[in-house]
C-alpha cells in the first residue's frame, strides 16, 4: 500500500474508532461522573501505552519533552474531561457533529498563530461552518429544552485544544515517531489523572454493578479510542498535514449518528441541515 492509500486507510480507521467514542463516553456516564470518566480514560490509555511503548520514551530528547508535555495537555487531558462533561447535558451525536469544527479551528489557528498560508475559499469555509454550528445549537436548544446547550461551548473549547495540538505536533514533533509522542503524552498525564480520580467518590461507587459496567466501557474507550487511536492520528499528521488529519471529523459524525440511532437519539430536520452546513464549511476549509 503506497503512502496516499495508507493515509486514507488511517483516516477511515480513525473515523470508526473515534465515531464510536461518543457512545462509549455516554455509557461510561451511566455509573460514573464526568470527571471519573475523563480520569479513567486517561489512566487506562496510559497503562496500555506504557506497556507497549515504554522503550520508545528513550527517543524523546530533552528539548522535545517540553512539547510532548504541552501537547498532552491540549490534545488529551483537557478534551477528555470537556467531552465527558458536555455529554452530561447534550446528546452524543450532537457532540460528535460539533467535534467536526476541529479542522476549521486548525486552519484559523494555523493562520493566526503558526503562519500557514490560506485561500479565500478556506476563510469562507470557516464562516460557513460557524453558521452551521449556530443553527445546530439554536435548533437543538429549542427542540430539547431539557438539555443545557451552553455545554456545547465545552466542545468548542475542546476542538480549539485539538487544533493547537495538531499544529504543535506538525511544527515541533514531526521528527519523532507517533508511538513515542503518544506514550510520552500519557506518561506525563498518568499521575495528574490519578490525583484527580482520588478526589472523587470512586471508592464508594466501585462496588456498584453500574459503575463496574461503566468502567469496562471506559477501558475500551481508553485503550482503543484514546491510546491506539492517538498513535494512528499522530502518524497521520506526520504523513499528511494538520488540516487533512483533522478532516477525520468529516466521518466521525456519521459513525456517531448511527450509534446514536441505536440509542434512541434523533436529530430534527433543522439539526440535520445545520450538520450538513458544518460539513460543507469543513470541506471548503480543508480543500486544497
Amino acid at each position: 500500500m503506497d503512502a496516499k492509500q495508507l493515509k486514507w486507510a488511517y483516516l477511515l480507521l480513525l473515523s470508526l474508532i473515534w465515531g464510536s467514542s461518543f457512545i462509549l463516553i455516554k455509557r461510561g456516564l451511566v455509573g460514573l461522573t464526568a470527571v471519573q470518566v475523563g480520569s479513567f480514560r486517561i489512566i487506562f490509555a496510559a497503562l496500555f501505552l506504557l506497556i507497549v511503548g515504554f522503550k520508545s520514551l528513550k527517543k524523546i530528547s530533552r528539548r522535545q519533552w517540553k512539547f510532548v508535555a504541552i501537547t498532552s495537555f491540549f490534545g488529551t487531558f483537557t478534551p477528555a474531561y470537556l467531552f465527558a462533561i458536555a455529554e452530561t447535558e447534550v446528546d452524543s451525536s450532537i457532540v460528535a457533529i460539533l467535534n467536526s469544527l476541529t479542522p476549521l479551528n486548525t486552519l484559523v489557528l494555523g493562520i493566526l498563530v503558526f503562519g500557514i498560508q490560506f485561500q479565500k475559499r478556506q476563510v469562507l469555509g470557516v464562516f460557513v461552518g460557524l453558521v452551521g454550528c449556530l443553527l445546530l445549537v439554536l435548533s437543538g436548544a429549542s427542540a430539547h429544552p431539557g438539555q443545557n446547550y451552553y455545554y456545547v461551548l465545552l466542545v468548542v473549547i475542546a476542538t480549539l485544544c485539538y487544533a493547537i495540538n495538531v499544529n504543535l505536533i506538525k511544527k515541533h514533533l514531526s521528527d519523532l515517531n507517533s508511538l513515542s509522542i503518544t506514550t510520552g503524552n500519557f506518561a506525563v498525564l498518568l499521575i495528574p489523572a490519578l490525583i484527580i480520580l482520588s478526589t472523587t467518590d470512586i471508592p464508594q461507587r466501585i462496588n456498584f454493578e453500574a459503575t463496574q459496567h461503566s468502567i469496562l466501557f471506559v477501558m475500551i474507550l481508553g485503550v482503543l479510542g484514546t491510546g491506539i487511536a492517538n498513535v494512528l492520528f499522530f502518524k497521520l499528521i506526520q504523513m499528511s498535514s494538520p488540516v487533512f488529519a483533522t478532516s477525520v471529523t468529516y466521518l466521525i459524525p456519521i459513525v456517531a449518528f448511527f450509534w446514536g440511532l441505536l440509542d434512541n437519539e434523533m436529530l430534527t430536520p433543522i439539526q440535520f441541515f445545520g450538520a450538513f452546513i458544518i460539513l460543507i464549511g469543513v470541506y471548503l476549509s480543508a480543500k486544497k
